[in-house]
């Protein structure tokens, strides 16, 4: 059973310093990182290193965005494990204005070891994919809540209660939904910074056989304080400029007849409902 979870944001990434910047993926806002990121990237993969064996991460879960799996990618050279896929800590955007497209979907795990050879695409399938249609602020507390309470279980379940300590590589808006759901508290404000790590341990007899949310307590949150020049570009959903309950955002052109699929829990609903 899962006993602790680190949670990094990715790096500094190349977008904040120029607009003259290009997709490796070809995928729309898919940023790489600046060369900062990198090396804030490499400070955090020194810091996992320096940890004793008994408390390092066994399992790397990453946001298939480039920039987290930039990020991830020393992390997991310096650990010796493998980088899992997982759409379900994919970055956040605002529900797409009606007619404008949907939003980005990066690519699978098997196209993204091209550029990641750390990639394991047979260990781990995406078990949760959020809609390309935008989330509210409520929906991405939804999915994380829902990808949390499908993901432990479902590491127990494969891998017969062997880890005890995983990594996830993702974004601000995601972290900070990821650690309201584990702390069962929505309210709590907080700013994530650039490859900031937060530690979360499950709280004593908590059995999150039947799923995570509200059963763990964080013991440290967006700490910098591994990297030398400590946490920068923190963000928060405090910044979020909301207009009549709602942010809206701006999907790809072109994308309009896309469909929004697959969605949701993509887990097998009879394995699922007997784990859950």
């Amino acid at each position: 059973m899962v006993d602790k979870i680190y949670i990094v944001r990715h790096g500094f990434r190349l977008s904040w310093i120029t607009n003259n910047w290009k997709s490796e993926t070809g995928l729309p806002r898919d940023t790489p990182l600046a060369a900062y990121g990198v090396t804030q990237a490499e400070e955090t993969a020194r810091y996992f290193a320096s940890l004793p064996e008994n408390e390092r991460p066994t399992l790397i879960f990453s946001s298939p965005y480039y920039r987290c799996l930039q990020t991830v990618q020393p992390i997991a050279k310096a650990l010796g494990l493998p980088i899992y896929v997982e759409h379900g800590l994919a970055e956040w955007y605002s529900p797409a204005r009606p007619g404008s497209g949907l939003h980005p979907r990066p690519g699978s795990a098997e196209s993204l070891k091209a550029h990641f050879p750390e990639i394991d695409p047979e260990g781990w399938k995406t078990i949760w994919y959020p809609s390309r249609k935008g989330e509210s602020l409520s929906d991405v507390h939804d999915r994380c809540g829902g990808f949390l309470n499908a993901l432990l279980p479902e590491i127990d379940r494969r891998w017969n209660n062997e880890h005890q300590r995983i990594l996830l590589v993702s974004h601000a808006a995601p972290i900070i939904a990821l650690i309201h759901e584990l702390e069962g508290d929505r309210t709590k404000e907080f700013r994530v910074g650039c490859c900031t790590l937060s530690e979360l341990e499950r709280k004593p007899g908590e059995d999150t056989s039947q799923g995570a949310v509200g059963k763990f307590k964080a013991t440290k949150l967006a700490d910098g304080a591994h990297m030398e020049k400590g946490a920068d570009r923190e963000w928060g959903f405090q910044d979020v400029e909301v207009r009549d309950g709602m942010t809206i955002d701006e999907g790809i052109p072109g994308t309009e007849n896309d469909v929004d699929f697959p969605v949701g829990c993509q887990l097998d609903k009879a394995s699922q409902s007997s784990n859950l």
